[in-house]
């Protein structure tokens, strides 16, 4: 794997940074790395974290300290991390897995799918059927449990985020910031345009993996009505 830079995060970190855009082909080798820390954990590492152009990886230095040893806890794990990026091969990943997610677009769900239609001089349909006519890449999760930063959102509708931030907001919002999508898990402030909410539980503290959806997952959002959203937990998954 080319490219690739170590930083020290506090005493127990390491990022390895594999690239500078955020783009697939750098997911694709966040994600590779990922599948491959998944596969094969490594002697006194605590969990790796995915981003968008890096992984993070947390370990036990006490686990890698050897006082016969003149180097240090990092420089000895950051020694074998480096060994294990000869077996990773990018371009050999399986095929994404695609998440359906059902929305419901506007009205109490999405109080703000009136205002960002405005914004684009489009009608609330066209700004549905573009939202929902795309495929997104989950690129990594973060800020709140189980919250999919999603690319791939069409430029005909990225959104500034809100002025005035909400204090809270509902499990399950999908919104908009700038030229991203996502889906807020479980209620928390936020100031990104709300447009719908999906009765998909995203947050699963009860489940192994606890979220929803992975780095390196499709996702595709499907319009509901409101009846269908009332009835979801009988006619869902």
């Amino acid at each position: 794997m080319e490219q690739v830079a170590f930083f020290p995060l506090g005493d127990s970190g390491i990022v390895i940074k594999l690239g500078d855009a955020i783009d697939q082909a750098t997911q694709q080798k966040v994600k590779a790395l990922a599948d491959y820390f998944e596969e094969h954990p490594l002697p006194g590492m605590v969990e790796y974290v995915p981003g968008y152009t890096s992984v993070t990886v947390y370990y036990d230095p006490v686990a890698w300290y050897d006082p016969r040893a003149a180097d240090m806890p990092y420089e000895r794990f950051k020694a074998l991390l480096a060994g294990q990026l000869v077996h990773i091969r990018a371009d050999e990943q399986t095929k994404p897995r695609l998440v359906e997610i059902p929305v419901c677009y506007g009205g109490a769900f999405g109080p703000d799918l009136l205002d960002v239609a405005a914004y684009h001089g489009i009608t609330p349909d066209e700004l549905i059927r573009i939202h929902s006519g795309q495929e997104y890449l989950v690129h990594m999760i973060g800020f709140a449990p189980g919250f999919p930063y999603l690319g791939g959102l069409d430029k005909r509708i990225a959104t500034p985020r809100r002025q005035s931030p909400r204090t809270a907001i509902a499990p399950g919002s999908v919104g908009i910031g700038g030229e991203q999508t996502g889906i807020y898990p479980i209620e928390s402030p936020g100031g990104w345009q709300i447009i719908g909410r999906t009765p998909e539980r995203l947050f699963r503290p009860e489940e192994q993996p606890p979220s929803l959806l992975r780095a390196g997952d499709r996702v595709r959002f499907c319009p509901i009505s409101e009846e269908q959203y009332g009835k979801w937990g009988q006619i869902g998954p």
